[in-house]
């Protein structure tokens, strides 16, 4: 064995090696999700050591094996794209994360289907050759040499019936265009092939999602006092996204809220039984998490993560001494099947100022989320007089038999655990009165009309700290709403 050889054989089973480990913890993640930290372990080890030694791979071959170095360099794609799209979610980029992950299945199946389309030619092509050779040896026993060497005479079809797919002879291709029905056969089969494994990865067993809520309880009381709100930065952290060194990025600004209380709490902001500011039904690992919802038509992402949302989910820690995330998150309408009933979100946060684009499945899931696992939608009007009458034409679809009435400010939704006075908005893009959908005296849905969320940026957007204290308020008492809700539903099933 030459040093070559060694060479290509150490390369081989270097690669081998790699990936299987990559392969392992895929199917740990999409599956299993027993190794911890395992995402992180993922887009930024095994990821990026194949992504390296496969794309090195490739173009180290390029020169003498060329169909070899592109299969490598395809392959090298799959952990160059997760690299991607984890280093995107780990800098909470969940705009360019979405983007990057639809992208990248795009381009996957692209590129698979130019190997489908190469290896179709190249298989047709073979077979040809085997069938000349055929007729040429048959008809060297009937014509003459010269009848045989032209280049002239043509190609009789065979008369043996040929059943190989890869073959377009075939039978199953007809008798004319059998070229065209076998390519049209095979971009059909490798669609529905590559449609599948999708479904498969990203629906099927370990993919499964779960929403805990903290353990704890508390009354369903208001909270009775009187507040003089001032904000307090203790560290402003200023950072060039384009420097070569990484930074550890606080969620946002460190903020400290002062709360001036003539009257101290006198309970615990949850409910149930049990001890800590909590639910009944949540778990010790459990966190109140702020998920927003990804769509099709519009912009879904305004205002997202560092921001806003983040800064209403530390408001509302703050403020109930509830145990939360310390990053918000997002999921397409499709992935809320992914939550089984009973650890599935209390509430799910949607916003946007142009168009909304619901395929009848989605309504299905978000009907199905809403009514079977006691899910609530926290409808905000980020802009526009016409994502108004989408989104109700949208709650028309998933909830045809409910209709939408104002919520009065003496409703639970504003008085516990804060009193609201008025209905705070930075604009009344659809009104001034918040909406709600009712389904067995639950509010399924709240829509708020001004764009409560950007009272929630770091700026405010310029309104008064009434308002935007109001805002944090509103936004406290919608996501405990639905939190409390959910937890009396969970009693009432273990009963």
């Amino acid at each position: 064995m030459n040093l070559s050889h060694l060479k290509s054989d150490r390369r081989l089973s270097a690669t081998a090696a790699i990936a299987a480990v990559w392969l392992a913890c895929m199917f740990d993640w999409l599956w299993v999700a027993k190794i911890p930290q395992v995402a992180l372990g993922i887009g930024f080890g095994v990821a990026a050591v194949a992504a390296v030694v496969w794309c090195r791979w490739a173009y180290r071959l390029r020169a003498v094996q060329q169909i070899l170095s592109s299969a490598v360099a395809s392959v090298a794609f799959l952990p160059v794209w997760q690299f991607t799209v984890f280093s995107l979610d780990l800098l909470d980029f969940a705009g360019a994360r979405a983007m990057s992950a639809r992208v990248g299945t795009a381009a996957a199946y692209f590129v698979g289907l130019a190997w489908v389309v190469w290896g179709l030619e190249r298989t047709a092509r073979k077979f040809d050759r085997v069938r000349l050779a055929a007729r040429a040896e048959a008809a060297l026993e009937k014509l003459s040499e010269a009848a045989i060497l032209s280049e002239e005479a043509p190609v009789q079809p065979t008369h043996e019936r040929v059943s190989n797919p890869l073959d377009p002879e075939a039978w199953f291709y007809g008798k004319k265009s059998k070229r065209l029905n076998q390519s049209v056969a095979a971009f059909l089969g490798y669609s529905l092939a590559f449609f599948v494994a999708f479904l498969i990865l990203t629906q099927v067993g370990g993919c499964e999602d779960i929403y805990e809520m903290p353990a704890g309880g508390g009354e369903q009381q208001q909270i009775a006092q009187v507040v003089k709100v001032q904000k307090v930065i203790r560290k402003k952290f200023v950072v060039n996204p384009f420097a070569s060194i990484s930074f550890n990025i606080p969620p946002i600004d460190e903020i400290k809220l002062q709360l001036t209380e003539i009257t101290k709490h006198h309970y615990t902001v949850g409910y149930g039984a049990g001890a800590g500011a909590g639910f009944a039904g949540g778990t010790k690992a459990g966190k109140v998490r702020f998920i927003r919802l990804e769509y099709l038509g519009g912009d879904w992402d305004q205002d997202f993560g560092i921001g806003a949302d983040v800064n209403m989910l530390i408001e509302y820690g703050i403020r109930t001494q509830q145990k939360v995330e310390k990053r918000t998150e997002s999921r397409t309408i499709s992935q809320l099947k992914l939550f089984p009933i009973g650890k599935s979100p209390p509430y799910v946060y949607m916003t946007g100022q142009k168009n909304i684009q619901l395929s009848k499945s989605e309504i299905k899931v978000l009907r199905e989320y809403i009514l079977d696992k006691h899910g609530m939608l926290f409808g905000d009007n980020g802009g526009s007089r016409s994502w108004h009458s989408r989104f109700q034409a949208m709650m028309q679809q998933v909830l045809p038999n409910v209709r939408p009435t104002p919520i009065p400010l003496d409703d639970v939704i504003h008085r516990i655990p804060f009193q609201i006075p008025f209905l705070p908005y930075v604009a009344p893009h659809g009104g001034k009165e918040a909406l709600g959908w009712r389904v067995d005296g639950r509010l399924v849905c709240y829509y708020h009309p001004g764009d409560i969320g950007d009272a929630w940026a770091d700026d405010h957007s310029g309104v008064s700290p009434e308002v935007w204290e109001a805002c944090y308020q509103l936004g406290t008492n919608v996501i405990f709403y639905a939190h409390t809700e959910y937890a009396k539903w969970l009693e009432a099933r273990r009963e």
